[in-house]
């Protein structure tokens, strides 16, 4: 081996090559642990309208590493379970910033007793006051379906537009059979979709309305529509 140059230039290279990875390995771990770049500032790129900016701060402290070394990623899953906060976009900017956007949720309806679903249709938790919840309608259903929920919360929404009126209250059964209550005050039972979907039935009735049960004088309190040439009637006041 010795009398062969060429063997003993590649065994030069390699050990040149290994010596380069464990200096860079070296240097790396050097750079990460280093207390030279210290983190120095959170800059938060976008309005804020519901996030606190002392809990963003505090969940950004709480990952540590300096300026290299902090994680992006966990960054990331801390500020996201700050409330209000949707999703976050994280970079670093030299020499000693960390840029942060939020995307917050916009709160769309309740979710039962205490949970909020977002214009996306996504469940979250958040502190909100009685007054902005009371603005808001009320959605009851299986968990995972408020997406569902927001969805037709919308298109019933639209249909009932010519009445002047607008659901408070969503609720999708285990049966998967939809039930209204109208701002009015009128409870409206839609049933299941079948060979007429609920949304039909729903603009059936509002299409008859105004020769039906806009021209009672006495208040009406709950409809059945899941019957397929007509609906069932009850009024305050009226045993049957």
């Amino acid at each position: 081996m010795w009398d062969n140059p060429r063997l003993l230039n590649l065994a030069a290279n390699t050990l040149l090559g290994v010596a380069l990875v464990l200096f860079g390995y070296a240097g790396a771990r050097a750079l990460l642990q280093s207390p030279l770049f210290p983190l120095r500032e959170i800059v938060v790129e976008s309005p804020l309208q519901k996030a606190a900016r002392d809990e963003i701060e505090g969940a950004v402290e709480g990952v540590g590493g300096n300026f290299f070394a902090l994680d992006l990623g966990a960054v990331r899953a801390k500020l996201e379970q700050v409330p209000w906060v949707r999703r976050v976009d994280v970079r670093r900017v030299w020499p000693d910033r960390l840029a942060v956007r939020i995307e917050e949720h916009v709160a769309f309806a309740r979710w039962g007793d205490t949970g909020l679903v977002n214009t996306f249709g996504e469940p979250f938790s958040a502190p909100i006051d009685k007054d902005s919840a009371a603005r808001m309608p009320l959605f009851a259903g299986p968990a995972g379906s408020e997406a569902e929920l927001t969805q037709r919360y919308r298109r019933f929404a639209q249909l009932l537009a010519p009445l002047e009126d607008a659901p408070e209250r969503v609720v999708l059964t285990t049966r998967h059979a939809w039930q209204l209550r109208l701002a009015s005050g009128m409870d409206i039972e839609l049933g299941r979709d079948g060979a007429e979907g609920v949304e039909d039935r729903l603009a059936r009735f509002v299409a008859v309305y105004p020769e039906s049960l806009g021209k009672l004088a006495r208040k009406y309190e709950h409809v059945d529509l899941r019957y397929p040439n007509g609906f069932a009637l009850r009024v305050a006041g009226w045993k049957s």
